[in-house]
């Protein structure tokens, strides 16, 4: 990786609306309908039309093209559509190709979106059933006759590693579980709203794939998510205040698979991650002291104790008790734990409503939050801030 300096991005974009369907389990309507949902209320939340759209990014899973929601939302002319892929990865990279967009002046107005029937469609928890031959699922083949069919088996494999290596045991995860799961309890859009768990709960959960339980998965849901980006000088003439744009990145590391890089020297560890904090800390001038709130992606437990060791929060092997200490607040909408599994979009909208001091379970002077993107896969990352 070369040594360059700050990125000149920093600062040159901004969340100027953020916009979703409600979370469920059996939506009822299409994944189309569910996009077009997601994005006029962003949309109304930042005060705009869809005749200011002139730019869309998703995901290349999403099922519904740009250009169909654009049709479907009434947008008119578009200058710029792209798509990130990586499943959960791409989350934050869809702010950072929106954000390059307006900065290069390719694009005033863009949407990103992601939307599906997770739970009541396409269940991503059960695993890989059939695939279209690619070099991509050349990888793995190296682990699904073996009986890795899942993502949580592929994530067990470093899971188990990382306890091994620590001398921890399964209940290292369950703080992580505990967090989220109090913030959901008090979140009216969480599904697990009113519903907190203790440790207790956590190890009295039945084993999904050994070290991991049940509570230390993710959801499955059916929704949609959006986000409006613009410049920072126009968001400040919109109805919210802007979340700016302070640093935004992607990252891949040496050897990368899809969930299954189980060749590296290292399975304890997210180098992809190290690669996108990196790039933060630099683009933002910042540190992880200077971090009033983390949204970190959480679809398995053990991946946010590596996040936050990545990024500099705690060393290697720490973070367990770092959650417990509560000294970072963490996934403060409940995560994907407990709001909600939107391939991490939902997370992004939380990180926007800490800058605007409007979230549910708002943390006192919140200027700046850490949001990260599926891990495991080549992800991305964002920090907020609140401007000026």
């Amino acid at each position: 990786m070369s040594a360059r300096g700050r990125d000149p991005l920093s600062g040159r974009a901004a969340v100027a609306g953020i916009g979703a369907t409600e979370f469920s389990k059996d939506s009822g309507r299409s994944e189309l309908r569910l996009a077009v949902e997601a994005v006029r209320a962003a949309l109304d939340d930042a005060g705009l039309t869809p005749g200011d759209v002139d730019g869309m990014v998703t995901f290349t899973m999403d099922t519904s093209p740009e250009i169909t929601v654009a049709q479907a939302c009434g947008m008119g002319d578009l200058s710029f559509f792209s798509r990130v892929h990586y499943g959960g990865g791409a989350a934050c990279a869809t702010v950072l190709q929106a954000a390059l967009a307006v900065a290069a002046g390719v694009a005033e107005v863009v949407v990103c979106y992601r939307a599906f029937n997770e739970r009541s469609g396409r269940r991503f928890g059960a695993g890989v059933q059939h695939r279209e031959p690619s070099a991509e699922g050349a990888a793995l083949g190296w682990a699904l006759p073996f009986g890795l069919l899942t993502p949580a088996s592929w994530v067990a494999m470093a899971a188990q590693r990382y306890l091994h290596r620590y001398g921890l045991t399964p209940e290292a995860f369950g703080h992580v579980a505990v967090v989220d799961r109090r913030y959901a309890a008090t979140n009216p859009a969480a599904h697990f709203y009113g519903r907190p768990i203790t440790l207790a709960d956590h190890a009295a959960s039945r084993w999904i794939v050994e070290p991991l339980r049940l509570l230390d998965c993710c959801q499955e849901t059916d929704g949609g998510q959006a986000l409006v980006i613009t410049s920072v000088e126009r968001a400040r003439d919109l109805p919210h205040p802007p979340a700016v744009v302070a640093a935004a990145a992607q990252g891949a590391g040496r050897g990368q698979e899809q969930m299954t890089s189980f060749y590296r020297d290292d399975l304890t560890g997210l180098p992809e991650t190290g690669v996108v904090a990196r790039r933060l800390w630099r683009t933002a001038g910042l540190g992880p002291g200077d971090i009033d709130v983390g949204i970190l992606y959480d679809h398995f437990t053990p991946f946010v104790l590596m996040q936050l060791e990545e990024f500099g929060f705690c060393g290697r092997g720490e973070a367990a008790d770092f959650v417990a200490g509560e000294r970072l607040p963490l996934n403060t909408h409940g995560g994907q734990l407990g709001e909600a599994y939107l391939h991490g979009m939902n997370g992004i909208a939380e990180g926007v409503r800490q800058v605007r001091g409007t979230a549910v379970n708002q943390v006192p002077g919140a200027s700046r939050v850490l949001v990260t993107a599926g891990t495991g896969v080549p992800t991305s990352g964002l920090v907020l801030a609140a401007d000026g």
